[in-house]
C-alpha cells in the first residue's frame, strides 16, 4: 500500500487519478528545486504529470527540463505517495500518485520553460521544511541516509 500525505478525501468528491513524477535533485550539498509562482507561490519538486502515452522516465526528464531547464542523469525510484487535492489549473479533484526519483543534475540547457517557474538551489533542511506538499517534504528529509 502506497503511503498517503496531506488531507484525506473528501467525502461525495470524485477524484481522478493523475500519476506523476518528481526528482530529488542533489549536487553539490544542495537540491535543485522549482518554485512556482501560480496560483500560489511555491517551492517544488521539479516533475508532474505523466501525460497519456508517455513512459514514466520519459515524463520525468521532461518536467525537470520544463521546470528548471537543466538536464538530468541516472534516476532511480526512491519510492511513491499519494494526496487527494484539487488542481486549479485543470479544474480538477485529483488523487496524485506521485513516484518519486534521485537524480543527478548533469547541467543546465537554458531557462524554465514552463511559465512561472524558476530553478532554485536551496539546502536540503530549507527544502525538508519549506516545499509545498508533506510527501515532497517527507522524502527529502530522508536525503541524509542516500549520502
Amino acid at each position: 500500500m502506497t503511503r498517503r500525505f496531506g488531507e484525506p478525501p473528501q467525502a461525495g468528491i470524485r477524484y481522478r487519478l493523475r500519476p506523476g513524477v518528481y526528482a530529488i535533485l542533489p549536487r553539490g550539498g544542495r537540491l535543485l528545486v522549482t518554485h512556482q509562482a501560480t496560483p500560489l507561490p511555491e517551492l517544488q519538486l521539479p516533475g508532474g504529470g505523466v501525460d497519456p502515452g508517455e513512459s514514466p522516465l520519459r515524463a520525468l526528464y521532461r518536467e525537470v527540463r520544463e521546470e528548471t531547464g537543466w538536464l538530468i542523469a541516472r534516476p532511480r525510484r526512491i519510492g511513491a505517495f499519494r494526496r487527494f487535492t484539487y488542481m486549479p489549473d485543470y479544474d480538477l479533484w485529483a488523487e496524485k500518485l506521485c513516484v518519486i526519483y534521485r537524480a543527478a543534475p548533469v547541467r543546465p540547457l537554458g531557462p524554465p520553460s514552463e511559465p512561472g517557474h524558476r530553478a532554485l538551489w536551496i539546502s536540503p533542511a530549507r527544502a525538508a521544511r519549506d516545499l509545498g506538499n508533506a510527501g515532497d517534504r517527507h522524502f527529502v528529509s530522508r536525503i541524509a541516509a542516500w549520502a
